[in-house]
């Protein structure tokens, strides 16, 4: 990038989330996801690794990157300013098991943490907040989306399910 050129910016490429993009609105599954999954009892199927008394933990399963997890309140939010007291300490406290836990088991060098809040804002599912953490290593952006439209993933969904599962069962929160 070239930052002396005002009109210059920087593009970031997620070619292989086009899985999600192109998947027909009749395809996708009906309501809401982050209300549906925790009540299917279906915790490997639907990615849950952690369930508490106000938000649980799911994996992304079109994550931008290994162990890309997201801390989702049970209550059906847009708004961020919406959380109560206890909902917003759980979340805090559950935030800080899953930098833990990956750091734990993937041992990444740093984090991007945080909301999209709005469709506007880059929300994929706007109409229920959640908060992404992304575990990040040095490098890990690499010239294959750029040149082979490919994200290089180094474990299966699966395979990560199971190694953080047993993590977040042992942590004493």
């Amino acid at each position: 990038m070239n930052n002396n050129n005002k009109n210059s910016f920087a593009h970031v490429w997620a070619p292989w989330r086009m899985e999600y993009i192109r998947m027909p609105r009749d395809e996708r599954p009906e309501g809401c996801i982050f209300c549906n999954k925790p009540k299917d009892e279906k915790d490997k199927d639907d990615l849950i690794l952690y369930r508490g008394k106000h938000v649980f933990v799911i994996m992304n399963r079109y994550p931008y990157n290994n162990g890309h997890l997201m801390v989702v309140p049970y209550r059906h939010l847009d708004d961020y300013n919406a959380l109560n007291d206890e909902e917003l300490f759980e979340l805090s406290k559950v935030t800080q098991m899953c930098i833990d836990v990956l750091k734990s088991k993937m041992n990444p060098q740093g984090f991007n943490v945080g909301f999209n809040i709005g469709e506007s804002a880059g929300a994929g599912i706007a109409e229920h907040i959640h908060q992404h953490i992304v575990p990040r290593w040095t490098g890990d952006t690499n010239f294959m989306p750029v040149l082979c439209h490919t994200k290089v993933m180094v474990d299966g969904l699966n395979e990560c399910w199971l190694e953080l599962k047993k993590a977040f069962d042992e942590y004493d929160l």
